[in-house]
């Protein structure tokens, strides 16, 4: 609340804080997760080569990861596609919100014992 009350009536389009570029917002990002130690090693697919590669977190984290990981984690806990994607921005039937999504096997599982 310090935050909203630091930047109130800043923004001359109404926004709750001050617009960075999408550059300095991921490179933030990136920043954060370092200082919280989130530096574990993930798999991602290089663009150039095609192949799969090792690399630390932090150093691809992004507010699209964000965004991703949000979606997964709000849909896992609430399972209404709905109200999670218009939470996230999405327009109804966008495919890209249906790629964000990872229907967890337990998912499936409490579906099936309700049907049962």
């Amino acid at each position: 609340m310090e935050l909203v009350k630091k930047y109130e009536g800043v923004s001359k389009q109404g926004m709750l804080f001050p617009f960075i570029s999408a550059q300095k917002y991921n490179d933030s990002i990136k920043k954060v997760f370092k200082m919280a130690g989130i530096t574990r090693n993930v798999i991602i697919r290089n663009a150039r080569t095609g192949e799969n590669e090792l690399v630390p977190i932090d150093t691809v984290a992004s507010s699209h990861l964000a965004r991703r990981t949000f979606i997964g984690n709000a849909y896992f806990k609430v399972s209404d596609p709905n109200l999670i994607g218009k939470m996230s921005g999405h327009v109804d039937g966008s495919r890209a919100f249906k790629r964000y999504r990872n229907i967890e096997d337990e998912t499936l599982k409490s579906v099936i014992d309700l049907i049962g």
